[in-house]
């Protein structure tokens, strides 16, 4: 009799921790998702009909809409990496590394989409996907060294993480350099889209006013909107595996 009344008050302290962990999704985080994909169809529609066609390049500068607002959009996700992976080395607390997880796995993405749309507009220009342009191989050892933090925040324990926290640190060095070297080098080809410079001196990137809102409406998005959203998903969903991570241990432990 004494094990029959004890089970219902050991199981009711646990169904209601799970009902407390269980947050409903937040009304600004769907909002943002929606704000997020909405402006993602409109700025294609922008790039693909309001813009116009470039006079010298033609069809294929309009990758330019989406490559560069997207390692905007990565530069901010891995700026969040930065500020994740201080936090959890000053704090040591399992927020600031998941945040700084989340953002740097967003970052990856997003610079990738950079790489692979720089590719297809590279290939009719240079007349080649891939080149050894300083800019290009800055780009590729910014992502080696992101994928070497996935690795590292992923395979190693919980109490040494912080060594994937000081790569996070690391990376950040990786992406300025990556993006102030074709100001630095004169050597580099990559066009420099936003502002003079040697490579624009015959104002290849030149824009047209609907130009110019095609491409800062869509920086706006990738930056501002899209970057944060998933980075805020990354987030709920690694808290969401830590939380079945506790529950799978804790069943072992019982066993």
């Amino acid at each position: 009799m004494t094990a029959i009344r004890e089970h219902p008050a050991q199981i009711r302290p646990a169904a209601n921790q799970t009902g407390a962990e269980a947050s409903p999704r937040p009304n600004l985080l769907i909002g943002l998702s929606i704000l997020s994909a909405a402006g993602l169809l409109a700025g294609l529609v922008l790039a693909l009909t309001y813009a116009g066609t470039d006079a010298i390049q033609g069809d294929v500068q309009r990758l330019f809409y989406f490559h560069v607002p997207s390692i905007m959009g990565a530069f901010v996700a891995f700026t969040l990496g930065l500020i994740g992976s201080l936090g959890y080395l000053f704090t040591n607390r399992a927020s600031w590394d998941r945040l700084a997880l989340a953002a740097i796995e967003v970052g990856f993405v997003l610079a990738l989409i950079n790489v692979l749309l720089g590719s297809i507009w590279a290939r009719p220009t240079w007349n080649t996907w891939w080149t050894d342009d300083p800019r290009m191989v800055a780009s590729a050892v910014m992502m080696l060294i992101c994928l070497a933090y996935l690795m590292l925040r992923h395979g190693l324990p919980d109490g040494n993480r912080r060594v994937a926290a000081v790569l996070g640190i690391v990376l950040m060095g990786a992406v300025i350099a990556t993006f102030l070297i074709t100001r630095l080098r004169a050597d580099t080809i990559h066009p420099v889209v936003i502002g003079p410079s040697p490579q624009n001196s015959d104002n290849v990137f030149g824009m047209t006013p609907p130009m110019g809102i095609t491409f800062g409406f869509n920086m706006a998005v990738w930056a501002l909107l899209l970057a944060p959203t998933l980075i805020w998903w990354r987030v709920r969903l690694e808290r969401l595996a830590e939380r079945v991570n506790r529950l799978n241990r804790g069943e072992r432990a019982n066993q």
